[in-house]
Parts: C-alpha cells; sequence; structure tokens
C-alpha cells in the first residue's frame, strides 16, 4: 500500500486550505454545500443532504469554457494545427524511410545503370561539319543570313536603333564564326582521339577513361578505382570498395503508428548487402569498359579493409577477383539477374559465407 499525505488548515469560517503530494488546494462552503478548487485547476461542487446519505458532485476540468467566438474559433484552429504538424511528421517519417530502402535498392542495382557505346570506327569516319578554309561554317552562314534579312522598321528609324541593331548582328556573326571553329577543332581532336584508339594506343585509353568519367557516379558511393593495362585488348581495374562507408549498420522502418523504428541490422542482411553492391559494380565496371573501349576482356579486383589473420592487422585485401569477357557479358539480361549469382558466368575468385561475409582470394592474373 501507498504512503498518503495530506493536511488541513482552517484560515476562515468555512474556508480551508488543504496541502497534499499532487498540490494544495483550497475550499469553500457549509455543511452540504462546498466548492474546491487545486492547483491543477481541477473544480468540484459537493452537495448533501445531511441526515440522508444522499449526495451530489460535480467535477471540472481545468479549462476556462469560453463564449466569445473568437476564443472559440482559437482553440478550433490550434487543434487543426496539432493535427496538421502531426501529418507532417508522419510525412517526414514516411519518405526517411523510403529514402532509406531506396537507397538499399540502389546499392543492389549500380549494374542495371551503363553509359552508351562509342563507336569508334564510326567517329573515325565521319565527315567534318564543313570545310574550313572553303566555306563559312553552319552558325556563321545562319548568323550573316538574319543580317542580310534585317529591315528596320519606323521606330527603329525613328528612335535611330537602326545602326545599333546592325552592330549587335554583326557581332553574333563574329560569334558564331568563333563557335563554328570550336566545333571543328572538336571534331578534329575526337577524330585524332578514335584513330588513337581504333590502332590500339593504351595511353589513348586512360586519356579516354579520365575525359570521360565512366564511373563518377560510383565515385559518390565512397569507392575508388585504378586502371592498367598492358595490351590493346584487356583492361584492369582494382576497384577500392569501401563496404563499411557504404552499407548501413541499421534498419529503418515505420510503426504502425507512423514512427521512425531504428534496430541493429542483422549480420547476414549486412554481409547479402555487402556482397550485392561488390557483384553489382563489378558487373557495371565491366560494362562501362565494353561501351568505352574495343577490348575483348575486363579482369576486376575488389578490395576491401580486411583483417590478415598473419599479422593481426586491418589492411587492404582482395576480396573478389573476376575475368570478363565481352562475349560472356553480352548474353546476360541485367533486369532479371541476382548479381551475386552472375558471377558463376564468369572465371573468378569470390568466398563469401552468409554469416562472415568475404574472405580475401588470390587475383587472377591477365594473360
Amino acid at each position: 500500500m501507498g504512503l498518503k499525505f495530506r493536511k488541513s488548515f482552517k484560515i476562515a469560517p468555512g474556508v480551508r486550505v488543504n496541502v497534499g503530494k499532487r498540490g494544495i488546494g483550497a475550499s469553500v462552503g457549509v455543511k452540504g454545500l462546498r466548492y474546491s478548487v487545486n492547483s491543477s485547476g481541477q473544480r468540484r461542487t459537493t452537495a448533501s443532504i445531511p441526515g440522508t446519505g444522499i449526495s451530489y458532485s460535480s467535477t471540472s476540468g481545468s479549462r476556462r469554457n469560453y463564449k466569445s467566438s473568437s476564443y472559440q474559433r482559437q482553440r478550433e484552429l490550434e487543434k487543426q494545427r496539432k493535427a496538421q504538424d502531426k501529418l507532417q511528421e508522419l510525412e517526414r517519417n514516411r519518405i526517411e524511410v523510403e529514402l532509406f530502402e531506396n537507397r538499399l535498392e540502389m546499392i543492389k542495382s549500380i549494374h542495371k545503370e551503363s553509359d552508351d557505346p562509342v563507336d569508334w570506327k564510326v567517329i573515325l569516319g565521319s565527315e567534318p561539319p564543313f570545310r574550313i578554309g572553303e566555306e563559312e561554317g553552319p552558325l556563321e552562314k545562319a548568323a550573316a543570313l538574319n543580317l542580310e534579312k534585317y529591315r528596320p522598321g519606323f521606330f527603329a528609324k525613328l528612335f535611330k536603333q537602326d545602326e545599333k541593331k546592325r552592330k549587335e548582328l554583326e557581332e553574333e556573326i563574329l560569334k558564331a564564326r568563333d563557335e563554328d571553329r570550336n566545333q571543328y577543332e572538336n571534331w578534329t581532336a575526337i577524330v585524332k582521339m578514335a584513330d588513337r584508339i581504333t590502332s590500339g594506343d593504351i595511353d589513348a585509353y586512360f586519356e579516354v577513361i579520365d575525359e570521360f568519367a565512366p564511373l563518377d557516379d560510383l565515385t559518390e558511393f565512397g569507392s575508388g578505382f585504378e586502371f592498367f593495362a598492358e595490351s590493346p585488348d584487356c583492361m584492369e581495374v582494382e576497384f577500392d570498395v569501401h563496404t563499411n562507408d557504404i552499407i548501413p549498420k541499421e534498419v529503418k522502418s515505420l510503426t504502425k503508428t507512423g514512427k521512425i523504428s531504428v534496430k541493429k541490422m542483422p549480420i547476414s542482411k549486412f554481409y547479402d548487402i555487402q556482397q550485392d553492391y561488390v557483384c553489382s559494380c563489378t558487373l557495371r565496371i565491366a560494362r562501362d569498359m565494353f561501351a568505352l573501349l574495343p577490348i575483348g576482356t575486363v579482369i576486376i579486383h575488389a578490395v576491401d579493409d580486411q583483417l590478415d589473420s598473419s599479422t593481426g592487422h586491418s589492411e587492404k585485401l582482395t576480396i573478389l577477383s573476376v575475368k570478363i569477357k565481352r562475349s560472356e557479358l553480352e548474353g546476360i539480361n541485367f533486369d532479371l539477374i541476382d548479381c551475386s549469382d552472375s558471377m558463376a558466368n564468369f572465371d573468378h575468385h569470390m568466398k563469401f559465407r552468409k554469416t562472415k561475409g568475404f574472405a580475401p582470394v588470390e587475383r587472377i592474373a591477365a594473360e
């Protein structure tokens, strides 16, 4: 049984002050009729008929009953505001959880994205935008035609705007001439690059990779890449995974009341996402290399921070090494595959367990 404390003081005839654990109150009245109020604002009226045992008690809350429409409207608006705040909170929670779930989906579907293929032979055989030195460029022709067609109107003549307008059109011709020259120089540069690429110039391969930046969206996840080549038919790529920075350690979900629940991600789920991410990126790297370069083989080494059991220290170790040939990749339906299972289509080294993740492997050597 809990202890209760209450003390009452008489301060005037019919008036008492009551002190208890929950606060302080006052009561006033005579035998058979009493009115009391406490510090929380609660009010109680008690009426009784002495000697009969019949009594009546009425209790009201602390809220005042306002009669004016403005006070009543204010109360309604406050209720609406609180309801709106609640809806906004629920919507923010929903969006946050959807963003979390969508990022997980992105991590596992990177292989579905790929750059458009570049046909270097078509570029090599392309015609110049115009014959420089023999004719005007297309932009300059269009600007010159605008000047030729210009006829000043009545108000242009009246306010002497004719000369100003002609000068502006002449300046447009000069700008167009410079733009034509830039386009011609760009065409010349890309044709020279196409000639080097189709001739198997490995240095040109690296220049194209640097210029086109085919894997730039993967660097936003924190991944890093290095490229190597000893023959014009094979590109070797080292892929720094950084899975600890990419794969979340917690799972977010919505409760039945719309609040966000954050729980530790099960270790098996973490490793499953990790494997999908590594294999998805591997396929994406191969697709982009084949789209950009006229090579037949890509060798990809995924490295990550792993504990070296021989030294007891964490270091960069190879967790996946795979050799992918162009003909092998072309027959895959990227929208329907499980990217981890797809490694079985290629010569690869991978040791993975659902409860321990990746283990270090030997690299596949370039032929």
